[in-house]
């Protein structure tokens, strides 16, 4: 079993998950903040993270607060934006070092604390709204991380078929919002966005290190005072469709290798009793380089460049993704096609299995060595609305059976296929 010890608690309006641990050298603050994704509010949340960074009430400019963290011994300070099944979420992360290792007994968690607090509830503010230097500036950035996804055509791939494959699903929206959206969006419409965040999402702290847990939770208490008032969550994503028509989408653009994506709804998600097993099936089809995609798609037929697939663990999809040459789409796909077939005819051994088994605990066990990862792994809890521990997934993993498997791969229905194409192809 993996003793994770992480106790739990509501305060100041958000729940707090305190994992006290010398297995760092560090103390992590990784806030997390959620709400359904929504295409009216998509793009103002998404630039919320790094217009937090650029100035804070004390710290008007992203140098000034830089140079607050270099003198609290190098602080990192850090934003970023996500989907969790049909769930928006923004995350602030802050990393100090533990006090234990500082000569003097340096009073950093609190100053860490206090600066972590106004950086997400104290925004640098003119006339009552963001400042639209600030703001514009965050545009420009956002629209060429954007316009940077076009030109890596395996991202743009993905991209692509997750709009074709979830028409009129909110999973369609992309997490780091759209282009589009920029030209009409004001430092007022994203205030407004960023108000509603603070107030109404529901938000996770993670603690992470080695500290004095009723030290902190005075701190909380002391600091976190800004009233919030989160709205009832609801489902992590709403359910696949009951019927499912394999729909076939080509697009031609320049590029010198063809992209091959393939989506298959597995009506299997997180805290579903046979979602481990839904793990190691994908694990044995493509999740791993020992797997039957690699092994037939790649190696033995020489159809592809790469051949893999992953899961999306609260929406219920398996993508299949592939490099290949433009005249091999037909038979890549129809290899592709009999490897999801052998997995529901159970055509792989115990070996196989217990292989699988072992990269996937190792892989958690992996991930729990750095808070990130640890937090990674456990979010997946908050936005499912369950609780079910780490050590416990490890536990239900090694349960898991052939039989669990092969029932697990035989819910997979093919949804859609996606063929990034040249020009004159």
């Amino acid at each position: 079993m993996v003793d994770l010890q992480v106790r739990s608690s509501q305060q100041a309006g958000m729940n707090i998950h305190y994992w006290k641990t010398d297995k760092f050298k560090t103390v992590t603050f990784l806030l997390m903040a959620k709400a359904p994704l929504n295409d009216r509010t998509l793009t103002a949340r998404a630039l919320i993270p790094s217009i937090l960074q650029s100035g804070t009430k004390n710290y008007s400019n992203r140098k000034q607060l830089r140079r607050k963290l270099d003198d609290m011994y190098g602080a990192i300070l850090t934003g970023d934006v996500q989907k969790k099944g049909e769930q928006h979420v923004l995350s602030f992360r802050m990393e100090i070092a533990s006090e234990r290792f500082l000569t003097g007994q340096q009073p950093l968690l609190k100053e860490a604390l206090s600066l972590f607090k106004e950086v997400v509830f104290e925004p640098r503010l003119e006339g009552g709204s963001f400042a639209k230097a600030i703001v514009e500036q965050e545009k420009r950035a956002l629209s060429q991380r954007i316009a940077a996804i076009y030109d890596d055509k395996m991202r743009y791939a993905n991209v692509r078929i997750t709009e074709e494959m979830f028409k009129g699903e909110a999973f369609a929206l992309p997490a780091y919002g759209r282009v589009s959206d920029l030209d009409t969006l004001d430092e007022q419409a994203i205030y407004q966005a960023y108000e509603r965040m603070v107030t109404e999402d529901r938000f996770d702290l993670y603690i992470i290190g080695a500290y004095d847990e009723n030290e902190l939770t005075g701190y909380i208490e002391e600091l976190f005072t800004y009233k919030r008032h989160p709205k009832a969550e609801g489902q992590a994503a709403a359910k696949s469709p009951v019927q499912i028509t394999e729909n076939l989408v080509t697009e031609k653009q320049k590029v010198k290798q063809g992209k091959l994506h393939i989506g298959f709804r597995t009506h299997t998600t997180f805290g579903d009793e046979d979602y481990e097993a839904m793990q190691v099936a994908n694990g044995i089809f493509g999740g791993f380089p020992s797997s039957k995609l690699f092994r037939n798609v790649r190696e033995k037929e020489s159809l592809a460049y790469y051949a893999a697939s992953r899961l999306e663990s609260h929406k219920g999809v398996l993508m299949v993704m592939a490099g290949i040459e433009f005249n091999k789409f037909e038979r890549a796909v129809a290899i592709i096609k009999e490897q999801a077939e052998a997995m529901k005819a159970g055509e792989f051994d115990e070996e196989t299995i217990e292989q699988t088994k072992a990269m996937l605990i190792n892989q958690m066990l992996e991930a729990i060595d750095t808070p990130r990862g640890f937090v990674e792994l456990s979010y997946h809890e908050m936005v499912a609305g369950t609780t079910y521990p780490i050590d416990e997934r490890i536990e239900a993993l090694k349960k898991v059976t052939k039989m669990d498997i092969v029932n697990a791969a035989k819910k997979w229905e093919l949804d859609t296929i996606y063929f990034l194409k040249g020009e004159s192809e």
